[in-house]
């Protein structure tokens, strides 16, 4: 139980003998005191004056007198400020927290609840390899899901890969045309790069022939419309839907190139799922809803035979869900896919991890799937989050200005490597260790600065200001941890001394903060935010940086103090550990 369920019980407790009636914790308020205040938690009375009709200070003085009277192994003292209550907590509290979990290496996670949750996430398309906007969708799908789990849910990864359509096209149609038989292999490139190359050919190509039509005449958009290699590739696609032999053998050939390509990016990365769809397995679900939504007048079908649904009344518009010719667009599949995921695995909530630009999608999407009455639909849920950008501007995959991930990865990797040799503290590490620690600073600076901010606003990121071992950064704490392990190995916790020792205000600080690490996870998972726990485990790692300047360890006061410095250095270690952990950051036990 947290410091502010107890205090909300103790207050609860207190009013109800002082004044012989019933209270509950949403009859007030509690917050951390302020530091220019004396006091750890505040109370704030105003909302009480009214019912009880006294004044705040009276209240006050009468509740603070109530709560070290009847918890005086939870209240030492207390003062009132204009009609805010601020306790402090005994040392005794914290000291006991601290000896019951130090060594707690599972200290802030919930047992399971019982509800099941699928994350979606990734999604890529198979055109081009995954690329710096891919990198936060992924780290982002992946953190959210632990942090689900940490708080007791039943997590299902689910990535839907976009393997069909227009765009493989032109990748298959770019190759035939310009690769003479060129493979991943016989060229040495990553399969995801290779197909991606020829992606960027199509475009080059495409606009070339626009520029050779306009010249003789063409109006634009008669030029982009009859362009040949435009005209190939939709005759691709035909081709593709009917099933043609040489054209799904290609697909399925250059797709694989791909998938073997992503495959290395994400086990880089550190990404993974339990379940992959597949768009080409689900590009015709939905039919029979839309069939059943038409029975049940929520869609209407016009004259051409297109189906429709008015959405006008709720301030969207008409849309489309099945064209003239009972093809299925891309909200049919959406609702059918939901529909499938809901029958294999019965999840409570659907988290959809997608960019802003698809905001209105989903917006419909969930509207659609409530009009019809299906099972799911209240617990659709879309992680909107804002788009990523380098300081150079926005990135065009067509035009070939995409930051590729595993690209950004080895810069990452190599910026750890300059900025450690800087600091020149590796000097006894041998060659392999030294490439474990690049890779897990490098990539951990990345992750933390990506994670750092709240999904929903767009970023700029900077790889050389993620890698700062002294500020906001996923080096600054991954260093803190490997100080504190450094501080472990060389002072043993065996048989240590009670801890009996008053807190110092550090000391508290510090134990104040750890406390609080439950509270972060439980905070962070009902916002789907893992910038909760980057901010978190930051404060904690400067939290004990102030301690550590200030107070020796080896050298403390007092065998007492020692132990309860020691005690605190593991329990640090350890959520810090736990808390980088969940953002998909591992902390090397030296740097």
């Amino acid at each position: 139980m947290s410091i502010v369920k107890h205090l909300q019980e103790a207050v609860v407790d207190t009013l109800s003998k002082l004044y012989n009636n019933t209270f509950t914790e949403k009859d007030f308020q509690i917050n951390q005191t302020k530091t220019e205040f004396e006091g750890d938690y505040t109370v704030v009375l105003f909302s009480l004056v009214k019912s009880l009709k006294q004044s705040p200070d009276s209240i006050g003085n009468e509740l603070g007198e109530g709560l070290i009277k009847n918890h005086p192994h939870l209240f030492t003292s207390f003062n009132i400020i204009k009609g805010f209550l601020n306790v402090t907590i005994s040392d005794v509290y914290w000291i006991s927290l601290l000896k019951r979990n130090y060594h707690d290496i599972c200290f802030g996670k919930q047992a399971m609840n019982g509800k099941k949750v699928m994350v979606e996430y990734s999604s890529p398309n198979t055109n081009k390899p995954l690329h710096l906007g891919h990198l936060r969708n992924n780290f982002l799908g992946w953190s959210v899901a632990e942090i689900l789990k940490a708080n007791g849910y039943e997590v299902i990864k689910s990535c839907i890969v976009n393997d069909r359509g227009i765009h493989i096209c032109k990748s298959m149609i770019a190759w035939q045309l310009f690769a003479n038989g060129a493979t991943p292999v016989s060229t040495n490139t990553k399969g995801d790069h290779f197909v991606g190359e020829y992606y960027v050919k199509f475009n080059d190509e495409y606009k070339k022939q626009i520029k050779e039509l306009m010249d003789q005449g063409a109006s634009e958009a008669d030029a982009e419309k009859n362009a040949p290699i435009m005209l190939q590739t939709q005759q691709m696609l035909q081709d593709w839907e009917a099933g043609k032999p040489e054209v799904i053998q290609l697909w399925k050939e250059m797709n694989g190139w791909v998938y073997a390509g992503f495959d290395v990016t994400y086990k880089s990365i550190g990404s993974d799922f339990d379940k992959t769809y597949y768009e080409s397995n689900t590009y015709l679900l939905g039919k029979d809803i839309v069939q059943a939504g038409l029975d049940k007048n929520v869609f209407y079908k016009k004259e051409d035979g297109s189906v429709w649904i008015d959405l006008t009344a709720d301030g969207l518009d008409e849309k489309l869900v099945l064209r003239k010719d009972g093809t299925s667009v891309y909200i049919t599949q959406d609702i059918g896919l939901a529909q499938q995921k809901y029958d294999q695995y019965k999840i409570d909530q659907s988290i959809y991890v997608i960019g802003d630009e698809q905001n209105y999608h989903m917006k419909v999407l969930k509207l659609i799937a409530q009009k019809l009455g299906l099972p799911y639909a209240d617990h659709i849920y879309h992680l909107s989050y804002g788009m990523v950008e380098l300081p150079t501007g926005k990135m065009k995959s067509r035009e070939g200005t995409v930051v590729d991930a595993d690209d950004l990865v080895k810069e990452m990797i190599d910026t750890a490597r300059h900025h450690t040799e800087a600091l020149g503290k590796v000097k006894d590490f041998d060659a392999d260790e030294l490439d474990a620690l690049y890779r897990t600073i490098g990539l951990g600076a990345m992750k933390f600065y990506l994670l750092r901010v709240d999904p929903k606003k767009k970023m700029i990121f900077n790889p050389e200001d993620s890698i700062d071992f002294h500020g906001f950064t996923g080096p600054f704490v991954q260093y803190t941890y490997a100080r504190i392990k450094s501080i472990l190995r060389k002072q043993s916790l065996n048989n240590q001394e009670a801890v009996s020792d008053a807190l110092l205000p550090l000391e508290k600080e510090l134990m104040v903060v750890l406390e609080q690490f439950p509270s972060a996870i439980e905070s962070a998972a009902a916002e789907l935010n893992p910038s909760a726990i980057a901010n978190y485990v930051f404060l904690l790692a400067k939290t004990f940086n102030s301690l550590y300047t200030e107070h020796s360890i080896a050298n403390a006061e007092t065998a007492e103090k020692r132990a309860l410095r020691l005690q605190l250095s593991s329990m640090t270690a350890n959520v810090l550990e736990s808390g980088m952990q969940l953002l998909g950051i591992n902390v090397p036990e030296r740097m």
